[in-house]
């Protein structure tokens, strides 16, 4: 069982790598589970050029992303995984450029102009999405309700966890950030984020499950 993990965001230790870190490993307890996390920040790729080379009539290309750079073996392993975790901080109200490009060069070859709109990928894969924001959680269900849509209905099985009200700062005092409560955030970050990387440990868990 092939688990993978895309971390979207830049930082490697905090929230958003923290609470995929922790899906990651609920998926990888289940017995029979191997796996690895890619960093997309780490790559250097691009998005969709809208060249179409994936829905051409050809066996080699029908369906791969034709572009040759750091995101092609990542493209192949995300299409082989049975487990696949994406995470992402909200950055303006939408996911980072990193993974919104990931996503373009994933989920477009996955599907043609047919009629029948058949998925071109060999099988479904299940998907866990890890959202974090300092915003109120209200503000991005219908957003984070309409990803899970696309890739349930183009690539398989898919749920999200998200955080929110997160800590950004250890020290509130050197940033002008003077619209937050420091002291609720950092309150928060101690009691409720361990909670949520639970809810995190327990969805990845819970999709590799049903594998």
């Amino acid at each position: 069982m092939n688990i993978l993990a895309i971390c979207g965001a830049a930082n490697k230790n905090r929230n958003t790598a923290t609470m995929l870190k922790n899906a990651f490993d609920g998926a990888m307890s289940v017995p029979g589970a191997v796996g690895e996390i890619i960093y997309l920040y780490d790559l250097n790729f691009r998005g969709c050029i809208g060249c179409h080379s994936c829905k051409l009539l050809d066996e080699k290309r029908l369906g791969h992303c034709s572009v040759q750079d750091g995101l092609t073996p990542v493209l192949e392993k995300a299409i082989d995984a049975d487990v696949l975790l994406i995470g992402s901080p909200i950055y303006f109200s939408n996911i980072t450029g990193e993974t919104r490009s990931f996503l373009e060069r994933y989920l477009f070859p996955s599907i043609t102009y047919n009629k029948d709109r058949t998925p071109l990928y060999p099988k479904r894969t299940k998907i866990g999405w890890v959202f974090t924001m300092n915003a109120p959680g209200e503000f991005y269900k219908d957003f984070f309700g309409s990803l899970t849509n696309m890739t349930n209905r183009m690539i398989g099985e898919s749920e999200y966890v998200m955080a929110y009200q997160t800590q950004q700062f250890d020290d509130y005092s050197k940033y002008a950030a003077t619209m937050f409560d420091a002291d609720m955030v950092k309150k928060r970050h101690v009691e409720q984020f361990p909670k949520d990387c639970e809810v995190a440990f327990n969805m990845g868990k819970r999709l590799a499950e049903r594998i």
